[in-house]
């Protein structure tokens, strides 16, 4: 092993972190025969996907953003208005999601976080499970990574 000087700095760097992803990609792809296998597919392409509950007079009541990878739905945000809630909307928004991912993306599974008071439960009752629960993340609230396989 050749020893070499070096330094740790600190800060935002666009060009390092653009180096930084590259090197990391590269390692990935040649560590990984399954990275290896869709790079170059459309499988490796991040593609957004919204559902989204709009009311007569076009305003927001409901909605979710995901982007669907390698197979996988993931799901970043999920929100359905105050006065809907508990009346099945968002059971229905998250099947939508799952349906274009599974049915138009080809996707074998879905994931999402969320915390202890947001919708664990919600998202047990649609099929998902519990797979990575990390306490105090912020201090005080659990963190859920809950999966589920779609067909």
């Amino acid at each position: 092993m050749v020893s070499r000087m070096f330094r740790i700095e600190t800060g935002v760097d666009k060009e390092r972190l653009r180096l930084l992803r590259a090197r990391l990609r590269a390692a990935n792809t040649e560590a990984s025969p399954v990275l290896r296998a869709i790079r170059g597919t459309p499988a490796e392409q991040e593609e957004p996907l919204g559902v989204w509950v709009v009311g007569d007079d076009g305003e927001l009541l409901g909605g979710l953003a995901a982007h669907t990878w390698a197979g996988w739905l993931h799901v970043n945000f999920l929100w359905v208005a105050a006065e809907l809630r508990g009346g099945g909307i968002g059971g229905r928004i998250l099947a939508e999601a799952e349906r274009v991912a599974r049915e138009e993306r080809g996707c074998r599974g879905a994931r999402v976080e969320t915390w202890d008071f947001q919708a664990p439960a919600f998202y047990e009752k649609q099929g998902y499970e519990v797979v990575c629960a990390i306490p105090d993340y912020p201090e005080g609230v659990t963190e859920y990574t809950l999966t589920k396989r779609l067909g």
